[in-house]
């Protein structure tokens, strides 16, 4: 017994020495050899006290070791009991921990939330300290890559609609990755660093690439060359065949999976019409450590400026991959649900049409109202306030100033700096005749209407316009 409790203080005194590595924001490799030891020493008192141990509870600790090299981004926190805690960082763990939690295995969801990065802001890229996400997740043990040719599909038309331009979702598998990291000469212990070296690609040079990874990560030159060799191709199912015969990489297990699994995604991809938006890139590596399968990642693509549009550097707008491991690290008895998702950068996809709308000098709503209830001369407020109850009640979009005897040009200045079209001016001789004098704001032409038809003529001059809201 005295020994047992011996190596429980060992537990103990390792675990609060990784915690605190990790609020020190030690070198990840100092983190992975002492989180190593930890496991031994729990691995010590056998899977009976372990299991005892491990019980699953909101908040604590639910973010640790999820996202790799990105765990710097994570706002770490302290509850007054002592607790390590911190703001979420994406939508997917909190996921994860729910369907342990509940013990589900089957479940298609969306989730619009809050996220927290402690990022250095971009306003004009779209990046945030706080902002929000979209996510769709399927979670449930399913024939390969139907769910994820569903996410897909969805990822594309959620972007089409949108309307924000030409983009393409780059695609590829941490499976294939992982064998071209072992067949070029990676050790085990740096795939994870050397994934996110390899996921700035998009954004820096390869030369930049290979510096950092063979001056700040210690990879052999060589290595590094090997691996440049491959995640500098991209293309389409034909890539993926090629890959199929390549003498090396058709020799490893998993990317041989991978490999299989891409080229039958292709398929469905082409099935659902949007093959032509997909691109099989292997430089695409996604940073966060929990991905286990296809990832993927939409960009805009990027087109010289026209009618004096700046080039747009929001980066990715969406994302996603599979992650198959992530609900058996929160299940007491790690049983494994898989599940593939996607998210939506919601800000960021507001920046891009902001900056779309400025650069033709359109302005950006922030209001969906439609007409504004004004009214030409003092104390008519309770005129007002009648004629825009009509319109709420005859589902128009309509407000008024909350004052009681506003000047007209002042309610016109509120539409004009807000995008209202309309305005339904309301005066004394407006009421003696039983008309409301309805003015576009652009053209200011103004129109007599009769009370009784305003509804219908404000459905026919408005329909729904763009709203950032």
């Amino acid at each position: 017994m005295a020994e047992r409790a011996a190596l429980e203080e060992l537990v103990k005194l390792q675990g609060e020495r990784v915690r605190g590595l990790k609020q020190q924001k030690a070198s990840a490799d100092l983190i992975e050899e002492e989180v190593g030891k930890l496991l031994k020493l729990k691995a010590q008192l056998g899977p009976e006290e372990s299991k005892q141990k491990f019980v699953l509870k909101t908040p604590k600790e639910t973010l640790m070791g999820k996202y790799g090299e990105d765990s710097k981004l994570i706002y770490d926190l302290k509850d007054q009991g002592g607790e390590l805690l911190s703001l979420r960082y994406d939508l997917t763990v909190p996921f994860a921990r729910y369907l342990a939690m509940n013990k589900l295995t089957n479940i298609k969801r969306y989730h619009i939330a809050k996220v927290y990065r402690r990022d250095n802001p971009a306003m004009t890229r779209g990046r945030y300290r706080e902002f929000y996400q979209c996510d769709f997740d399927i979670a449930g043990n399913f024939d390969p890559m139907i769910p994820d040719a569903e996410c897909l599909k969805i990822m594309c038309e959620i972007l089409s609609s949108l309307q924000i331009g030409d983009f393409l979702v780059k695609v590829n598998d941490r499976r294939i990755l992982d064998g071209m990291f072992a067949i070029c000469g990676v050790s085990d212990s740096k795939f994870r660093t050397i994934c996110s070296s390899v996921d700035k690609l998009d954004k820096v040079s390869w030369e930049e690439v290979k510096n950092e990874m063979v001056g700040e990560k210690g990879l052999a030159p060589e290595v590094a060359d090997r691996i440049g060799d491959y995640v500098q191709q991209h293309g389409g199912v034909s890539l993926v065949e090629q890959l199929l015969q390549d003498p090396k990489l058709s020799q490893n297990k998993q990317a041989l999976e991978g490999l299989g699994d891409l080229k039958l995604l292709f398929e469905y991809l082409t099935l659902f019409g949007i093959d032509d938006k997909i691109s099989f890139d292997l430089s695409l590596a996604r940073g966060l450590d929990y991905y286990t399968g296809v990832i993927y990642e939409a960009v805009l693509l990027q087109t010289p400026a026209q009618a004096g549009e700046e080039p747009l550097g929001v980066g990715s707008v969406a994302a996603g991959g599979r992650y198959d491991g992530l609900v058996g690290m929160f299940d007491p008895k790690g049983r494994k649900v898989p599940c593939v998702g996607l998210s939506i950068g919601v800000e960021r996809i507001f920046s891009i049409v902001e900056q779309r709308l400025e650069a033709l000098e359109e302005k950006v709503r922030t209001t969906e109202t439609q007409v504004l209830v004004a009214s030409a001369q003092k104390k008519l407020l309770e005129e007002r306030l009648k004629l825009v109850s009509e319109l709420w009640d005859a589902g128009i979009k309509a407000e008024l100033l909350y004052k009681k005897n506003p000047k007209l040009l002042n309610q016109l200045q509120y539409c004009e700096e807000a995008g209202i079209p309309l305005v339904a001016i309301i005066g004394e001789q407006e009421l003696k005749d039983g008309v409301i004098k309805l003015r576009s704001v652009t053209s200011r032409e103004e129109v007599n209407v009769r009370r009784e038809d305003l509804v219908e003529e404000i459905k026919r001059r408005t329909g729904q316009p763009l709203c950032i809201c």
